[in-house]
């Protein structure tokens, strides 16, 4: 099993005219995922990379059904694209654009939430299932099929601590960047309620950062609710309080939001937390 996509999932790109859409539509196709159509108002051909290409959203879910939309729509026309694919159905979003103000985000999740849809993002890297399906820019090569979970704020993290597990023999089941902007479509806890339920993830390795409480909301669901072992990395440490450190939502403001609290909190709930990223498959081994 996976979460969230397979090799049968339909992946539509929205903003697929752009440099980055056409770049990524064709490392996607070169992976193996299902990309069936191409979106964007200001295309001038009838194809990208091969895949049918549509100006209008609805044409393209009309001809090819598809179940997750890619968002490579610059800052500004999100929102729109964002909202036309939650209302033409689709169920399963990604997000890769980022500086998507923090109102109309709001506005966005709670749009989707009245419509059971999961949103990814935004200001992420995607979602892969090694070896069967890539939906975002994450490096395909550095990831290997296996049995653990990856739950991210950090797209550079990830691609570090995938490698040092990927090199150190051990696989990965799902990798998921939910983004490091203060308002996510998905949280931690998200995204640990469906690694709980998919019988191939036996691990779980949650990467967080500095900024916000979502780390000390996913020791608490750990604790209580979670019973598959993580192993968590937690970037920021030396991080001074009041200055934006990478991401939006990397910020510690009046003390609150620092690595040392979410580090305690993940080893209250039993979350053995590494030092360094290179540490994270020594403590990973441990449960396999």
């Amino acid at each position: 099993m996976s979460i969230l996509l397979d090799r049968s999932s339909r992946i539509v790109i929205q903003g697929a005219a752009g440099v980055e859409g056409m770049f990524h539509t064709e490392q996607m196709l070169s992976y193996g995922s299902r990309v069936v159509a191409g979106v964007d108002p200001s295309l001038k051909t009838d194809n990208i990379a091969g895949v049918p290409a549509y100006k209008l959203l609805k044409e393209a879910i009309s001809n090819h059904s598809p179940d997750t939309s890619i968002i490579f729509v610059p800052a500004p026309f999100a929102f729109d694209a964002i909202m036309e694919a939650i209302y033409c159905g689709i169920k399963t979003i990604i997000v890769i654009t980022e500086g998507i103000p923090i109102t109309d985000f709001l506005k966005i999740k709670q749009y989707s939430r009245d419509r059971d849809v999961c949103i990814i993002g935004p200001n992420c890297p995607g979602v892969i299932v090694p070896e069967e399906c890539k939906a975002g820019i994450m490096p395909g090569h550095i990831f290997k099929k296996g049995e653990v979970g990856v739950i991210s704020r950090s797209g550079t993290l990830t691609y570090e601590i995938v490698l040092a597990l990927s090199s150190s023999g051990i696989g990965q089941s799902t990798c998921v960047g939910i983004g490091g902007d203060p308002v996510p479509g998905s949280s931690f806890i998200d995204i640990l309620k469906k690694f709980k339920d998919d019988e191939q993830t036996r691990v779980v390795v949650l990467i967080g950062e500095i900024g916000g409480s979502a780390e000390e909301m996913a020791a608490e669901y750990i604790r209580s609710e979670f019973g598959k072992p993580v192993v968590a990395f937690i970037a920021g440490k030396s991080a001074p309080p009041g200055k934006t450190m990478g991401h939006a939502g990397a910020i510690i403001s009046a003390g609150v939001g620092t690595a040392e609290e979410k580090i305690e909190a993940l080893e209250r709930a039993g979350v053995k937390t590494a030092s360094v990223p290179d540490r994270i498959p020594e403590l990973v081994r441990e449960y396999l």
